[in-house]
């Protein structure tokens, strides 16, 4: 058993200043589409890090859902710099992306296909290390052992998983995060819920991730209304919620809700569903399925945020919970109602489920699943029926 966290995590406002302390010769900075810029943090960064004393280099515009070949020019500019450290500042998308450029930049002869094998990479920090900033309170991609990758030919998401890839330092700056539009506060505090959920009943949780899921996922129903609204002290305690959220599930893991939010998010040309947007919706059919033979550990959830009743009416309440907080934040109940055509959701459905049940994050699910049973929940998913499976 392990557990692994960065070496070092900074939180509270303008903690980002902590890079005027960084030791290093070069910092190559990997930035997103624009708004760290607008906001001023971008600037902020670059600034820090001369203080300290580095060169620094920009790779900028990583796209959401970073692809393939967005990580494969990222490297190849790494190792044109030769930078000691890579910072990257955004959200999840531009974290991801780096954490990846970092494997090609130290082993540019290793394969995408070979880097996509869980827990299989070679040891990194030959060349370079990794400090994460995120601007977002969902994906705490600052303290995980993952990153996320689209290969668009394919329409396919994938994890890449290796302790490997855990940051050395977190920069958890609330700050950042009041920036974000109510749309993406939305998508990213029910990515943060359901990482915490999915860490608690997964099959590799443990004594050091329990209490971080259930205080991440009581923190979430405390906050994540008043920060959809804009309340700045709520933003803050999600930024922290969904940092500890993390901490849990990089080291307990997931379950079929992101197999089936990976496998379905590029997966439909009549619209791509955000992340997050995709695990607010398939989260409360996955705890029915789920607790069908797993109901203990949704029973200690619900408890833990105030619900009661008998075991049955515990889990009925906590889906019950997670719609309303979905109607509030404005987020869609089904595939149907977010917009996926409905023939071209039928034609992909043995496909789609098929790749979700090989996702790497079905492992670790606390009910296994066969890809008929996959196809059924996909379909409840979609026409928002119950689930029976």
């Amino acid at each position: 058993m392990r557990f692994t966290l960065p070496r070092d995590l900074y939180y509270g406002k303008d903690s980002i200043d902590i890079l005027k302390t960084i030791k290093g010769k070069r910092a190559i900075v990997v930035v997103g589409g624009g708004s760290m810029r607008r906001f001023g943090f971008l600037d902020k960064v670059v600034n820090n890090l001369k203080e300290a004393g580095m060169e620094v280099e920009l790779f900028e515009n990583v796209e959401p859902d970073p692809s393939v070949e967005t990580v494969m020019r990222g490297a190849e500019q790494m190792r044109k710099f030769e930078p000691d450290w890579i910072v990257s500042i955004g959200g999840g998308s531009p974290i991801d992306a780096a954490k990846a450029m970092w494997i090609f930049y130290e082993y540019p002869d290793f394969t995408f296909e070979e880097a996509i094998v869980p827990f299989g990479l070679p040891e990194l920090r030959q060349k370079a290390k990794f400090i994460a900033i995120p601007s977002t309170s969902g994906t705490a991609t600052e303290v995980t052992a993952f990153s996320v990758i689209t290969d668009y030919e394919k329409g396919i998401k994938y994890p890449l998983a290796d302790f490997n890839i855990t940051p050395d330092i977190a920069i958890v700056d609330p700050t950042l995060a009041e920036t974000m539009p109510a749309k993406l506060t939305a998508h990213t505090g029910m990515d943060a819920l359901t990482h915490a959920i999915e860490a608690y009943v997964s099959t590799a949780n443990s004594p050091f991730t329990d209490p971080l899921a259930i205080k991440a996922i009581q923190m979430v129903f405390e906050n994540i209304e008043a920060s959809f609204k804009g309340d700045s002290k709520a933003r803050e305690n999600m930024h922290y919620a969904q940092c500890l959220a993390g901490m849990a599930f990089s080291n307990a893991l997931l379950g079929i809700v992101h197999s089936m939010a990976h496998k379905t998010g590029a997966a439909y040309s009549t619209g791509h569903i955000p992340h997050g947007c995709a695990n607010a919706m398939y989260l409360p059919f996955v705890i029915q399925y789920n607790s069908k033979e797993n109901t203990q550990r949704y029973v200690d959830i619900a408890k833990s945020v105030g619900l009661t009743g008998s075991d049955q009416e515990l889990i009925d309440k906590l889906c019950a919970k997670i719609n309303e907080y979905n109607e509030k934040l404005d987020i869609p109940k089904t595939m149907k109602d977010f917009g996926i055509d409905e023939q071209e959701f039928l034609d992909k459905l043995d496909d789609v489920a098929k790749n979700a049940v090989d996702d790497a994050c079905t492992l670790s699910n606390p009910r296994s699943i066969t890809p008929e049973q996959m196809a059924q929940l996909l379909k409840c998913c979609y026409y928002g029926t119950v689930v029976n499976i």
